[in-house]
Formats: C-alpha cells, structure tokens, sequence
C-alpha cells in the first residue's frame, strides 16, 4: 500500500489492509461536511433505491433500523441497511437482508470509491457509506435504510436523498461536534428532514429547533405523544398497543429486544410506516413475527455462561440512565459488578451517575481506539463520583477474568462504556 497516494490493489490486499489504510485518508477521524461525499457521488452517479430512510437521533438508531429492516424483509423485498459503528467485524455495517455482505463486495466497492474520490480526504466513514450506496446498487434494493453516524445536516448519509425518516430523540452527546446544549444538537439532527415528506420524532420531549424547522420546511412531521402513541397492557404486561393518526394495533406481543425503551423505538417504527402510507405493513400478525426476530449485539444483551454477563454500550448519559432503570428490574441474587470503559469525549459524569447506586464494584478499561480515555483517568473520575475504590485493569481481558474469578453464580457481570468496550468483550466471551 502507498499511504502517500492510492491504495495498491491487489489479491493480496484484504479487507482489513483496506480499513487500515481508510484510517490513514483524513488528518481528522470525523469531519462533518457534505462537499467531499456529494463530489464522489457526482462521479460514481450511482442508482438510487426506490425507497431511502434516514435514521438519526442519540439513542435508538440501531434498534430502529433492525425493526424497520425486519418488516421490509418480511413482505420479501430486498433491503439494504447501513449502520456504524460495529460490534464484532466491519462487514455488519453493511446489510443486504440482514446479513453481512461479504469482503470481496465490500472491497470491491472500496475499490470504485477510491478511484472516484481522487485527491479529496475522505474520512473512515464517509468511504464506507459511499461502499454501501454501490453494495446496494448491486443488489438491487427496494429499500435502503441509512443510520446518521453523527447529527444529521453535515453527516455523509445526508447527501443521499430520503423519502422519509425518524430522529429517535436527542441528548447530550458528541457536544464537541454538534453544540453545547440540547436545541443546539437538535437542529445539527432536524437537518435530515425534508420539506412534503414524513419524518417522525420519536420522544415526547422535543426540542423547539426541531419543531421550528420542520414549520419552515413544511415536514409533515409525527411526534410521539401528539401523533402517535403506545401503551403497555397493564393486566398482563405482555402485551402492548399502538396508535396513529389513522389506525391502532391491539394487542401486539412484547419485541424480542430487551427493555422498555424498546417500546418507545418500535412505535416510532411504526408511525414512520404509517406517516409513508404502507399500510399492508400495519398488520399485527406480521409485526409479531417480524419483531419476534430481532437481535441486536450489545444493547441489553443477557449472555448466561457459568455467570451472568449484560452487555449494554450506554455510551452517553440517556443510554446510562436507560440501562440503570434495567438493571434495577433485575432479578439478581447477589452484587452487580460493572467492567467500564469510554472515549474521552464522552459525558464520564452523565455515564457513571446514573448507575452508581446500582453497582457495587466497579472495573476501569481502556478502550480501544484512539480516542480512548485511559483506564486510570476513568477510575479516578468514577471514584469521586461513587465515594468508592475503582479497580483498574491494564486491559479487557483481564477484567473479564478478574470479574469472572472474583464474582458468583448469583452476580451480575456488566460490560459497559463503549461500542470499543462492549465488542472486544463480546468477542472474548464467545471465544
């Protein structure tokens, strides 16, 4: 590989020689801004699915996205999906039917984005997105369905045009990019929408830039609360209904994805489906069965091995206040043991507060990556805030194993932080 230039291509040349030199393109690893993706996409001109989604917000996107994927597939359409970031390999970034599409179509679509970028630096994620446009050109999707990796106006999904969207709600995150405060960060996400066309806000609290903008633009936006609902059946709390602006489902069985906020992400699903007019997807039975498929790694994942392990990324305050409210439903016999570990520019109060009365021994890691905030730093903060020690681990591994020896049958192991935490572990257990 040439780092200067472009990348040698070759049979030698795998994926991950690829995702390593990708690394290498930007001096900067986000960079928002639409000028380079627009440019490449000029001159790829790729052909556009007959149906775009956007799914943008702070939490909820990945569980979004596999419930909106899962009902398409259901009706046998080919859908494409893209998300960020992964959790085991590359590859599942990039779905044709819920699947990982394969190396060799991933490089190959590398190949047609380097030779079309020519001398403008792409980032990491924005050579992946425009990798994805051409996967699902191949395959010829009926519906592509984008997650915003940041924001939403200046992210590289952004210059794919939707037919429709949801913004799952908005929190503080990524504060360094998006703005200091909740309306600043929910304009950077209003600029998905798009005038005439459905998007559907997914949380009663809404910030006003969202509401301003989607007045100006003439969004015919669905907000929950207002224009849709979902209540939970309070005699046997197995079941749940929804309710639009036109119809109502009742009863609808419980998603296979954990925690309540669940709920709140399939309704959203739901109103978009609605807000589009496809109808033939508001079916109960089809809806049960679609949803009764979902799996979603690291996102309130209870692994059962000799011990009990939860993997739950939480990587921001509402995450962490979310995942608390689960823990505390927990049936556990004895203590809660919490292996942690984040990116520097990551909320570390917001994270930790919320679930320091939950837990009772606490394990600082070191992420992976480059924006990794040291194990020490970590568990300096996390003491203050808890009034208690906080173990640190020279890595991963010896965390799990020095939970894993340190705890009972009747404890709870939790893995938490960070994507970079939540998928190493995963890999670690599962081998």
């Amino acid at each position: 590989m040439n780092q200067a230039g472009s990348l040698l291509t070759g049979a030698d040349c795998g994926l991950n020689d690829w995702l390593a030199w990708l690394e290498t393109l930007s001096p900067s690893e986000i960079v928002l801004g639409l000028e380079r993706v627009t440019k490449v996409l000029d001159r790829l001109q790729p052909a556009r699915p007959d149906r775009v989604i956007h799914v943008a917000g702070t939490n909820g996107k990945g569980s979004c996205v596999a419930m909106l994927e899962a009902l398409f597939i259901s009706t046998g359409e080919c859908v494409g999906a893209f998300t960020s970031p992964h959790i085991h390999q590359y590859n599942e970034r990039i779905r044709i039917d819920a699947a990982p599409v394969s190396d060799a179509e991933i490089i190959s679509a590398f190949e047609r984005v380097e030779e079309a970028r020519q001398d403008l630096p792409l980032t990491y994620f924005e050579f992946g997105a425009l990798a994805a446009i051409l996967i699902f050109e191949s395959h010829k999707t009926d519906t592509v369905i984008l997650e915003v990796g940041m924001g939403g106006r200046l992210d590289a999904v952004n210059a794919i045009e939707p037919d429709a969207g949801i913004i799952t709600n908005v929190s503080l995150d990524h504060c360094d990019w998006l703005g200091e405060d909740i309306e600043s960060i929910a304009s950077e996400k209003a600029g998905i929408m798009r005038g005439d066309k459905p998007f559907v806000f997914g949380s009663k609290n809404i910030a006003e830039s969202i509401l301003t903008q989607a007045e100006k633009l003439g969004t015919d936006l669905h907000q929950l609360g207002r224009d849709f609902d979902f209540t939970i059946d309070s005699a046997s709390r197995d079941t749940w209904a929804w309710s639009g602006r036109r119809m109502s489902l009742a009863p609808l069985e419980m998603p296979a994805l954990a925690g309540k906020i669940q709920l709140q992400n399939a309704a959203a699903v739901l109103a978009l489906i609605e807000a589009m007019h496809l109808d033939y997807l508001l079916d109960n039975e089809l809806i049960n069965a679609a949803f009764a498929r979902l799996e979603l790694a690291g996102r309130c994942q209870l692994i059962e091995t000799d011990r009990t392990w939860l993997f739950d990324v939480a990587h921001n305050a509402e995450a962490a206040g979310v995942l608390s409210e689960q823990l505390a439903e927990m049936p556990v016999g004895g203590k809660k043991i919490a292996i942690i570990g984040m990116l520097s520019d990551k909320d570390q109060t917001g994270i930790v507060s919320p679930l320091r009365e939950q837990i009772n021994t606490w394990i600082a890691v070191t992420a992976d990556g480059n924006r990794a905030l040291p194990a020490r730093k970590l568990a300096a903060g996390i003491a203050n805030l808890c009034g208690k020690p906080c173990l640190v681990s020279e890595n991963l591994p010896g965390a799990m194993r020095y939970a894993h020896d340190h705890s009972s049958a009747d404890d709870l192991i939790l893995v938490t932080g960070s994507f970079y935490v939540v998928g190493p572990a995963l890999k670690w257990l599962v081998l």
